[in-house]
């Protein structure tokens, strides 16, 4: 059972409901920046996380401004679409509901419900731009491959803050790109199914309050392991792929790397800043 801690309160909460019913999961996002969007793909995970233990979900998105342009950077790191809240209107009948936020507000601290606390990001990219040109060539850095984005984002425990320079999105850049090449060497061997160990590790760990870095630890140790044949780390890593949505399997059929290890993703870690 997936359990998250409530911020308001400090205490572990089932983020599914007790009795059988949805889950309304609601991103709080005043404006669309780079800590904005951090928030809404917390919320797209956690979204993903309950799907894969068969918990439905009302996704709604809370934008206080730039809601057009927080929607076309979330599309691009593959958030899939939220509904815009409305103030008015027939609810859903939800049994449970669990509001992500970053630093939350008066208004905010009064939610029924469940909250889900998200670290702010410093984006060394959008410091300080000279002008017009410059800052719109900041907004989209780490763009030539979104989900080198994303995996920066998400590889620190969403309640620790964000350092994200260009160094940080090259490294992340490079782990996905070696990932991706190496599963699609292992798609070419014959097929094995994830080892139980593996497959109860990696619910562990999202299960634990999210727990997306101790998933990318996870990986890494089955990409180096001895005893993991190649059809089951290709399995494993296109089943983490269902919560992470790093498009790892994107690279099947376009040739096969000569290595295919885990690649250097220590920088990654739950321990190193991004």
């Amino acid at each position: 059972m997936l359990q998250i801690t409530d911020a308001r309160t400090g205490e572990p909460t089932d983020a599914a409901p007790a009795r059988r019913g949805l889950t309304r999961v609601e991103a709080h996002v005043p404006r669309p920046d780079t800590t904005g969007l951090r928030v809404l793909l917390v919320a797209d995970v956690l979204v993903r996380a309950l799907e894969l233990n068969g918990t439905p979900v009302w996704t709604v998105l809370t934008a206080a401004e730039g809601q057009a342009e927080l929607r076309e950077r979330a599309t691009a790191l593959g958030v899939r679409p939220f509904e815009e809240h409305r103030e008015s209107g027939p609810g859903l009948g939800e049994a449970q509901v669990l509001h992500v936020l970053g630093a939350p507000g008066p208004e905010d601290k009064a939610l029924e419900g469940v909250h889900v606390e998200v670290a702010p990001v410093h984006d060394e990219s959008t410091d300080g731009p000279a002008d017009e040109e410059s800052a719109a060539g900041s907004r989209g850095s780490g763009q030539d491959d979104p989900s080198a984005l994303r995996l920066a984002l998400l590889a620190r425990p969403r309640r620790d803050p964000v350092r994200l320079g260009a160094a940080a999105l090259a490294d992340a850049e490079k782990v996905i790109t070696h990932w991706r090449g190496a599963v699609a060497a292992w798609a070419t061997r014959p097929s094995s199914p994830i080892p139980d160990p593996v497959r109860e590790q990696l619910r562990a760990a999202w299960e634990d309050d999210l727990d997306v870095p101790a998933v990318l630890d996870v990986l890494r140790r089955v990409a180096t392991s001895d005893t993991v044949p190649d059809g089951a780390r290709f399995e494993t890593y296109a089943f983490a792929d269902r919560l992470l949505g790093l498009e790892l399997t994107r690279d099947i059929g376009r040739g096969s790397p000569s290595d295919v290890g885990g690649g250097n993703a220590s920088d990654l870690g739950r321990g190193t800043p991004s």
